[in-house]
């Protein structure tokens, strides 16, 4: 046997050749070859049919059929992720008003001159900071918002400038149920008259909406076009109030607007869920891609065309007339 450099034998043969040579009378030498020549084999024969495999896989792929099924499932995907991204973006928008509740209801009462002097433009993170104003409604100036809920109900927001100093500002003074006549209610407490101590929350103005009118004296939305159209008080235009109490208190009151529930709503699990139509799609295009490459290659049979009831009737007819 050869000798390496070392000293040592190359090429020694495994033991378990040996033994199997001497069990069974055959030269450990011709065991060695033939082991090595199906070694060999195999390989060759499973490269052979990697490469038969992949080439009969992008065939399929590329062909015209499959690459329509393969758009689909991407725009799909795609639609289904900027669904996502818009149920994402939703939570956040209701994480953020959840936080604006948190960190303003509760704070310490402003006056509408510290107020404006330490914001001059106020922002929507401002809302629901209480202030304290003291003076005067304008009664000539009512207005009404037609359709807003309240407890399964709908009814009317009362709507009466309050003038502070040099400044006036809109209150919504609380909600008023629907009347007999579905356009007004059957009553609206009086607004308080003379001086009144008033704290009331910060709300910014509702969006117009277009194509929604309302009856004169009403609008519909608290949005600030339609309310100094309707008025004569030159009101300011960055914000409007919630009102919460009045001093003095007055005999009867519209229901104030509640404390706004702390709930972000169901955007994250359909968040969640329309990530994973953006998956499954690529998923249940793997698995039929995948079904008919195998029936083509003749790994798996094809599935049986079930005959539907109407073929069944006519085959036991068929049956019963012979």
């Amino acid at each position: 046997m050869a000798k390496r450099p070392d000293g040592k034998s190359g090429g020694e043969t495994p033991k378990f050749i040996r033994w199997t040579g001497r069990r069974f009378g055959c030269p450990a030498k011709h065991i060695r070859n033939t082991l090595s020549g199906i070694s060999t084999n195999a390989v060759s024969r499973s490269v052979q049919w990697l490469s038969q495999a992949s080439s009969d896989v992008f065939r399929q792929l590329f062909s015209s059929r499959w690459l329509g099924y393969l758009s689909l499932t991407v725009v799909f995907a795609i639609v289904a992720t900027l669904f996502g991204l818009w149920q994402w973006d939703r939570r956040g928008q209701a994480v953020a008003a959840m936080d604006r509740v948190e960190n303003n209801w509760d704070a310490s009462s402003l006056s509408l001159e510290d107020f404006l002097e330490t914001n001059p433009l106020p922002s929507v993170e401002d809302e629901w900071t209480p202030l304290v104003l003291e003076g005067r409604y304008e009664r000539k100036d009512q207005l009404l918002v037609r359709t807003r809920p309240r407890a399964g109900l709908v009814g009317f927001e009362v709507l009466v400038p309050f003038v502070s100093g040099e400044k006036a500002v809109l209150v919504s003074r609380g909600w008023v149920p629907t009347g007999e006549a579905s356009d007004y209610p059957d009553a609206i407490p009086e607004v308080p008259q003379g001086d009144v101590t008033l704290v009331a929350r910060v709300k910014m103005w509702e969006p117009q909406l277009r194509g929604r009118g309302a009856p004169e004296g009403q609008v519909a939305t608290i949005n600030v076009v339609d309310v100094v159209a309707q008025t004569t008080t030159a009101l300011t235009q960055e914000f409007y109030l919630i009102a919460a109490t009045e001093e003095p208190a007055p005999a009867s009151l519209p229901l104030r607007t509640l404390r706004p529930v702390l709930d972000e709503g169901p955007h994250l699990s359909y968040t969640f869920q329309w990530y994973l139509f953006a998956v499954m799609a690529f998923v249940g295009f793997g698995w039929m891609f995948r079904q008919e490459w195998r029936v083509s290659r003749g790994i798996e049979a094809p599935s049986a065309p079930q005959s539907s009831d109407a073929e069944e009737e006519d085959a036991l007819l068929e049956q019963s007339a012979r």
